[in-house]
């Protein structure tokens, strides 16, 4: 059984996450030889900006400080993701691995945003973390579509639409 959180706990939980997210976009953006794949990356690490403000507002700690000094402040190098992203930096293929390791952190984060406000009693608190899994479900199409885009996969946008008889 999964541990049960208070509302301040939850929200700290993820400030960190988006944190995590928003440093983890900036440094594949930032390694990113595909301009397509920067793009992408870039607007992702803009909308965990966005997360962040939303859960900043709820929270009552002080650990964080203000937020632009928290969305100012190092990356946490330690993150797992953020570990991978580095290993990867010296491959070749850096936008593809960045991708599959965003497909796997976006889906992590679906999850626990999906329990976390399950276990939430405020429903402005609660409305936050619903928001923001729906946001994340099109973080996850986004990188996916992009993924398939640089593995030369068929993309949607080639698909053909009609069908025939």
């Amino acid at each position: 059984m999964g541990r049960e959180y208070s509302l301040q706990e939850a929200i700290k939980l993820a400030i960190k996450a988006e944190k995590d997210s928003m440093d983890f976009y900036r440094r594949a953006a930032a390694v990113a030889k595909n301009e397509r794949a920067k793009k992408v990356f870039d607007l992702l690490a803009n909308e965990e900006v966005g997360h962040l403000k939303a859960f900043f507002d709820h929270y009552k700690g002080t650990e964080f400080g203000d937020l632009a000094s928290y969305i100012d402040s190092p990356p946490d190098t330690k993150n797992p993701a953020y570990m991978k992203l580095e290993k990867a930096v010296s491959d070749e293929m850096v936008e593809q691995k960045a991708l599959e390791l965003a497909l796997v952190e976006e889906m992590n984060c679906i999850g626990q945003y999906t329990q976390l406000a399950q276990g939430v009693v405020d429903p402005a608190v609660r409305s936050v973390f619903e928001r923001v899994v729906k946001e994340t479900q099109v973080h996850y199409a986004l990188i996916e579509s992009e993924y398939a885009h640089i593995m030369g996969m068929v993309h949607e946008s080639d698909q053909d639409i009609f069908v025939r008889e």
